[in-house]
């Protein structure tokens, strides 16, 4: 029996494919269970209509991430901190605070979308990496100043 998977299950198949798998593994299993659907033309053309549903929203949200790397590449992100003898900085600017400065600026970041190379504990400007989509990074310049 032929059946189009609806779920991803771990080393048998994901979501979309479409497989040849035993009846009584198919019925009792993966039908049963919400793994797929038997393969028939209703569920053909269902299937075709969620890629190119999938394929619009991925375009879409490609191009608001760009846009959106446009703008975050043309900002800065100022920072003050305290500083010791030697203009040492005292700890360092963390992912949470950097996301704080976003979000002040009316970007709605998460702080696990920001990717730090190394701690930012020095005076100066550094680059943060900023993952918006998939491929999609932005590079912010983030300044520390006393």
């Amino acid at each position: 029996m032929k059946v189009i998977f609806i779920k991803d299950l771990k080393k048998q198949a994901k979501k979309g494919e479409i497989k040849e798998v035993k009846d009584g593994y198919a019925q009792n299993f993966l039908i049963k269970n919400g793994y797929a659907v038997q393969m028939n033309e209703k569920n053909l053309t269902t299937l075709k209509n969620q890629k190119e549903e999938e394929k619009l929203e991925d375009t879409k949200n490609r191009k608001e991430a760009e846009e959106l790397k446009q703008k975050l590449e043309h900002e800065e992100f100022l920072f003050k901190v305290k500083t010791g003898e030697n203009d040492k900085v005292f700890g360092s600017v963390s992912p949470k605070q950097i996301k704080d400065e976003l979000h002040k600026k009316g970007y709605k970041i998460d702080k696990r979308q920001i990717e730090l190379m190394s701690s930012i504990s020095s005076l100066g400007y550094h680059n943060v990496n900023v993952i918006l989509y998939k491929e999609i990074k932005a590079v912010i310049k983030v300044h520390l100043v006393k």
